[in-house]
């Protein structure tokens, strides 16, 4: 679904990851940089949400005029694996349609620093998105921030919940501050633009 086909109807843009400061680093929270960083550029605060489990910033996303677009950033505190039900609520109580819901969430199977953005499709092992599809189904937006597989034997659950290393470190403000440009150009400028853009 393109922006122009329902330009009047909020997006709901969830970043994913796990609430608490001994998870802020996390290669799993890399959803929550993007959103942090999404609201300090709308000049907004995160504030839990009355009917909802989230913290969330109401504004608007591109430039002033009829281009820019109403949204709500959330991040879930409900933990990851339990994503849907926070985001679900706040689709309904903002009356998003699906496919002006935005996941942006960590993702193994990319290598570091490279993104990728699609509408709809599975899971991939991700049980922050296994929530969102169980709660709402699967056409909705992903913005697959790539952080690489586990070395050697790790086990994935343990990688995930690492923080960033050293070396990464040195890339990561410059990747989130690309992963906040491609959501901003995907909810004003629409899915194939925004994957022209962005899909490194």
């Amino acid at each position: 679904m393109d922006v122009t086909t329902d330009a009047g109807a909020p997006w709901l843009i969830a970043g994913l990851g796990n609430p608490g400061p001994e998870y802020a680093m996390n290669r799993h929270n890399v959803g929550f940089m993007v959103a942090d960083l999404l609201a300090e550029r709308m000049g907004g605060r995160f504030k839990r949400h009355g009917k909802a489990q989230a913290q969330v910033v109401e504004g608007r996303i591109g430039p002033p005029g009829p281009a820019s677009r109403r949204v709500v950033l959330a991040k879930p505190m409900s933990y990851m694996n339990l994503s849907g039900g926070p985001v679900n609520a706040l689709r309904d109580f903002y009356k998003v349609p699906v496919a002006h819901v935005v996941a942006v969430h960590d993702e193994l199977d990319i290598d570091y620093g490279v993104l990728r953005l699609k509408l709809g499709g599975g899971d991939n092992g991700h049980n922050g998105l296994k929530s969102l599809t169980k709660a709402m189904g699967a056409e909705y937006h992903r913005v697959r921030c790539g952080i690489g597989r586990p070395p050697g034997r790790m086990p994935v659950a343990d990688f995930v919940l690492k923080d960033f290393s050293s070396v990464e470190r040195k890339e990561l403000d410059w990747f989130v501050d690309r992963a906040a440009d491609a959501v901003e150009c995907l909810v004003t400028e629409g899915l194939e633009r925004a994957q022209s853009a962005y899909n490194s």
